[in-house]
Parts: structure tokens; sequence; C-alpha cells
């Protein structure tokens, strides 16, 4: 055997021009054009609102220092946007190089009063970018600062300073306009702006909703705040104003939806941590002083509702201060709430009594808020607190709140009803899982896991669909016109379980409903995992009656409750058969309504008693099913929506009423909605 020695790999021929030129110094705001991301999140619409949220948090954070108590946001027909407050001006003396702290504050990243010891105790961001940010990011600011008896003014044109003449042209200066006089005692601040479409996407807009939600938001977080909200774009809106005076409790209050469980819980607790931080060039340990506010409820619900603070700032994303308040939650549950309860002794044998955060926080409404000063977030948009002391003082604030409560500082009754609530919770988990597991190991599955009854394709993935049929009538024809490439077909023996009334145990039991769930490969329930779907597809062929409508409505109750992310992204359609058909010079024509059909006859003198009138799937050939209803080409289909599921849960509801067997709610039914019936008909 011989061995051929390894050449050393050759280089490259590149171009080798790489020298100091080539390293580029961003000046000023050109950092932010370059990069909007790192700054505002992104250049679509809600980057846009980004920067809305800058020049309002800065009026608020002068209201959350005590120095202001109104603000106006005016969205005007020029696509631009106008902050107002009452609070003390943008300082406008000058810096020792020359220009105004006003200019410094619009042109200069990492420049604000909100540092160390500044004009702020407690802010809404330390960066100092948000002025300076929106000043990159728009074509045209006008700021108008009423301060020591005048109003002054400072305009910005392509992020220059200077101000506008009367005959509308620009001039650079970093000299301010004195625009009038007024009365000593006033100030305040006014920022108008344009954002620069060049940077923005397309179809970036400013939306009503978004910024009326923020405001309304902001008043919960600041009591006695006065805002007032204008849309001058058209649409015939009124100015609508927003004040609140009980703080997160209030927020909570808002948020819930249902019945409660509790009374609003409110914790507040004054603490203070320390942290290394430089000062003067040095590293030094400094204490800060911290707030805690806390409200919480729970609803008659399942999905849980958790916003957080830091100052004034909403963190999406949340951080330490909702890690310490999750974890403050599931400590009180476990060894508190739940410690030997006696719903749960029989799951203790296994390990299975101790409640997950999710059990603990079903139908949970919180509102979360910590104030400090300099807080560190992840990254520039502030969505996320990063400050690791705050998750400790969080954590302590909650589990001695909410100890306090659940020992007996909360009605028995109320105290009871959440343990009940969380014990059922972990009952219906630890259920579920031994259900699918159970069901998994049944006759009813086939050696690769999927029910028998499936008839399945080969490959899986976006392209592929899963067709639910009627029985096996439908399902044959199904089975021999399919592209069996990438459809799969699953034919329905009985009636899916209503799973609007039906519990999780009912639904699991269900043959119908296990089939559906197993074929589909998602899950179910809050666990539902959308990516790990088997289907791009889900194709429901029903008959056109009554009996077909019954379920479809039903298999829509069913995946609006326990496969809600398949509706949401689109992917249930409905398939529409045609009623009628018949032939047409030869060619065979297809009619889906009674009107279509009468057209087409009056069109081509066709008597209506030849047509062929399907009275299901089950009654088409191959090639008619494979027409009108499988191939993509042919077919018409129709998507299914959030919609669709919440009208096919009340829409079962009726059926239930109608086709059940309780004759004496079918009754009280139709005498309760008989004036919606034409009395003529009625045979009384």
């Amino acid at each position: 055997m011989t061995t051929k020695k390894a050449s050393k790999p050759r280089k490259q021929q590149k171009n080798n021009d790489y020298d100091a030129s080539k390293i580029q110094v961003l000046e000023g705001l050109d950092a932010v054009r370059k990069r909007p991301g790192m700054y505002i999140g992104g250049t679509g619409t809600e980057g846009l609102h980004h920067l809305v949220w800058e020049i309002i948090d800065n009026g608020v954070d002068e209201a959350a220092a005590g120095y202001a108590s109104h603000i106006e946001v005016v969205l005007h027909k020029d696509g631009s946007i106008e902050v107002s407050d009452d609070g003390r001006g943008i300082p406008i003396d000058k810096k020792p190089d020359g220009r105004t702290a006003l200019e410094v504050v619009f042109t200069e990243l990492h420049a604000g009063g909100k540092f160390g010891s500044g004009a702020y105790s407690a802010s809404g961001g330390l960066h100092g970018v948000g002025a300076s940010v929106v000043n990159a990011l728009a074509s045209k600011v006008v700021a108008e600062v009423d301060r020591d008896g005048a109003t002054w003014r400072l305009c910005f044109s392509e992020r220059v300073p200077g101000n506008y003449l009367k005959s509308g042209s620009f001039k650079a200066s970093s000299k301010l306009a004195k625009v009038k006089k007024i009365p000593a005692n006033r100030s305040g601040t006014r920022i108008r702006f344009w954002p620069d479409l060049e940077i923005f996407d397309s179809e970036s807009r400013l939306e009503y909703d978004l910024i009326r939600d923020h405001v309304a938001r902001v008043c919960f977080l600041v009591p006695g705040l006065h805002i007032k909200l204008h849309d001058k774009r058209g649409g015939g809106r009124d100015a609508e104003e927003f004040v609140a005076a009980g703080g997160l409790a209030d927020y909570v209050d808002y948020l819930s939806v249902g019945e409660s469980v509790t009374d609003i819980l409110t914790i507040h607790e004054e603490t203070s941590f320390e942290e290394k931080v430089p000062v003067d060039g040095k590293m030094s340990t400094v204490t800060r002083p911290c707030t805690v506010d806390i409200a919480v409820r729970w609803v008659q619900g399942y999905e849980p509702t958790t916003v957080s603070f830091v100052n004034t700032i909403p963190t999406s994303e949340g951080g330490t201060h909702v890690k310490g308040f999750e974890r403050a939650l599931s400590k009180v549950a476990n060894d508190v709430l739940l410690k030997d309860y006696r719903k749960l002794k029989k799951l203790a044998k296994d390990d299975n009594d101790r409640a997950t955060p999710s059990d603990v926080q079903e139908g949970l409404v919180a509102a979360v808020k910590v104030t400090f000063p300099e807080p560190q977030f992840k990254g520039q948009t502030k969505q996320e607190l990063g400050t690791p002391a705050v998750q400790g003082l969080v954590y302590e604030a909650m589990k001695a709140g909410f100890t306090d409560w659940a020992t007996g500082g909360g009605r028995k009754t109320q105290i009871n009803g959440l343990r009940e609530k969380m014990a059922q919770a972990v009952l219906n988990r630890v259920l579920s899982r031994q259900q699918l597991e159970a069901r998994r190991k049944a006759s009813s599955l086939s050696s690769n896991g999927m029910p028998d009854k499936l008839a399945d394709c080969r490959l899986h993935g976006l392209d592929s669909e899963l067709l639910i049929v009627e029985g096996n009538s439908a399902a044959g024809p199904a089975k021999q016109g399919r592209d069996a490439e990438i459809m799969a077909v699953l034919p329905l023996r009985g009636k899916v379980v209503n799973a609007g009334k039906a519990s999780l145990k009912q639904v699991v039991d269900n043959t119908e409903a296990q089939a559906l769930i197993t074929a589909i490969g998602g899950g179910s329930g809050r666990d539902f995992d959308l990516e790990a779907t088997r289907y791009g597809r889900i194709i429901i062929l029903c008959d056109a009656d009554v009996d077909g409508s019954h379920i479809r409505c039903l298999l829509l109750t069913l995946f609006f409750h326990h496969m809600k992310p398949l509706l949401e992204s689109g992917r249930v359609f409905a398939a529409q058969p045609p009623l009628f058909a018949t032939k047409i010079r030869g060619e065979q024509v297809y009619a889906y309504t009674d009107e279509e059909r009468e057209a087409l006859s009056n069109e081509h003198n066709i008597e209506l008693a030849k047509w062929k009138r399907f009275k299901g799937l089950g009654e088409m050939n191959v090639d008619e099913l494979a027409e009108t209803t499988l191939n993509p080409a042919t077919r018409v289909l129709k998507r299914m929506t959030m919609t669709d599921g919440a009208e096919a849960v009340q829409a079962a509801e009726l059926f239930s009423v109608l086709m059940g067997n309780d004759v004496a709610t079918r009754k009280d039914y139709i005498v309760e909605n008989s004036g919606l019936i034409d009395q003529a008909l009625l045979d009384i």
C-alpha cells in the first residue's frame, strides 16, 4: 500500500489592498441610519412606532418624576407625529462647545438627562438615544421649548440643525429662534417629526390602535397623568383622552376577561440592591433604590396574561423581574397552596403532584413593574430587562405577599377557589399525558403509531394534505382519486365530540378526536406544536347537508379549542363540492348552488330534470370526486379562519340543542325564538 504526501493548500489569490483607508468611522447619527434595527428593532411597522414611543416616553418620564401632568399626541395628515408635554422643557442653555443642550440631545447618541444622578432618579431609558435616533431616522424635526418666558425653536432638516425662514428655505445654524413671549411660569416641550420614508419599508404604517393602546397603558403606569390623542388623518375619529388613578390594579382589572376567581392582590415593596458601575473611570459599588409593584388576579379560563415594565417602559420580552415573579408564583403554589392537597395525593406516589409554571399561571392576569435608576436592558429597544439583582428582589416581594394572602390574608373562598383551579390544571395535564400514552399503545393504532384507518401519503410537509371525509362511502373514491404522494385520507366513522362542551378527558377518550390529533401529529392544547404537524393543509370534505354542516362545525370546534394554531396560520380548509352535474354538448358541467344550476339551465336551454343531484360525496364516482374536490387545479377550497372557528363553536352548541336528545331544552329554545319564525308556517 502506498501513501501520497499531502500537499499544502494553495492560497487563493485575493485583492490585497486592505489598509487603513478601509476602516470607516461612522460620524454622528450615521451609525443609526446604517443599522436602524439595532436601535428601533427594524424598519417595519414595529420600528416606525418605536420612534413614537421614544418621544412619548420622554414626556412620560417628566410626569413620572412629578414635573408634568399632561401629554398630547397628534397624528397629522402629512404623515408627521407631534408630541407635547407640560414638563420642564428640554434645557436651552449652552454647553462648553457653544451648542445648546437642545441641539446636543437631538444630534448626539448617548446624550441626555437620564444617566447617573442626572435630572431623573428613574426613567424609561439610560441609553440617551431616544431623541437622537428619532432625528437620525426622520427627514425633518421641529423642536419647540417653552422655557424662561419664551418659546424657542430649533429645526433639523436631514439631521442638520437650523431654522426655516419665512420664504420656506432652510438656514443651517445652531442658534435657537425665539418664537414668542410666554408667561414666565409656563414650560414644556413640543416635538414634531416626519419619518424618513426611504428608511422604512413601503408597507409600514402608523396604526392608531397601537398608539392608543400604548398611551392607555402609560396612564396606568403613571397615575393621574392625562393624555390626549388626536388623529387628524381623516376618518372622522374624535379625539380621545386617557387618565387612570388606580395604577397597576386598574390595569389588571382592564385586562381581565371572564369571571374572577380571586380579587386583585397588590404588592408594593421599597428595597435596594448593590451593583458595580464605572464612576470617574473606576469600577465602584453603588446602592440602587428599587421599588417593586405587582398586581395579580386569577380568572376562569386558561390563557395567562402578564405585562411587565421597567420604570415606564413596557418590557414585552420580560427579563429578570418577570423571572423572579414567576419563580415566586411556583414556589408559593407548590409549598403553600397545594402542599398535601387531597386531590393530588394519588399523583404524589409517582411524583406528579408538583404544579408546573403553566399550571400555576392558568387564567393569571398580572402586571409587574420595577422602578430604579440606570436599568440594564438587553438591546437598544429595551424589551427585556437584564439587571441580575432585580430577579431576587421581585422574587422575595412576590413570595412574601403571595404567602401572606394564601395563608389567611385573602378570602377563604377565593383561596380555596384558586387551590382548586391549580390542582385541576395539574390533574388535566397529567391525565392528558397518560391518555395519550395509552392511546399510542391501543389496538386502534397501527404499527407505525398512526390510526389504522388512515390512508397516509408518502411525503409529509407543507405541500402535503390530510383529507377528512365522512365514513367509508366517501373514503373509497377519495383514496382512489387522490394523489397518494401528497394526499392522506382519514375517514370519520362517528361523530366527533363537541370540544366546546366536553372536558379534556372526554376529548381524549373520543376515538375520532384522538385519531385526528394523532394523525396531525402536533399534539393538542397549550402544547400544540405547529412545526411538528405532518401536513401543510387540513381539508374537511363533508356532504352539503345538515349532517355535513354539523360534522364540519364539530371539527372546527375541536381545532379552535385544542389545535388553534392550525386556524391562526390558515392551514384549515373546507372543500366546496358541487350539488349538481349535467352534460352540455358532451362536456360534464357542475353547479354549486341552485341559483347557478338555474342560470346554466337558462343559458343552455337545459331542463332542470336533466341535472344529477349529488346527495353526498359517496355518490360521486372517482373521476367526479377527483375533478371537483381533489384536483388542485379545478377544486374549490374555502380557508377557515379564527372567525369561522368561533362561529363554529356557537353553531355546534345550537346543533346540540336542536338535534340532541334533550327534548325539554329543544322545546325551550323553539319557544324563546319563535319570534324569528313566520307564524303562518306554524301549526299551533
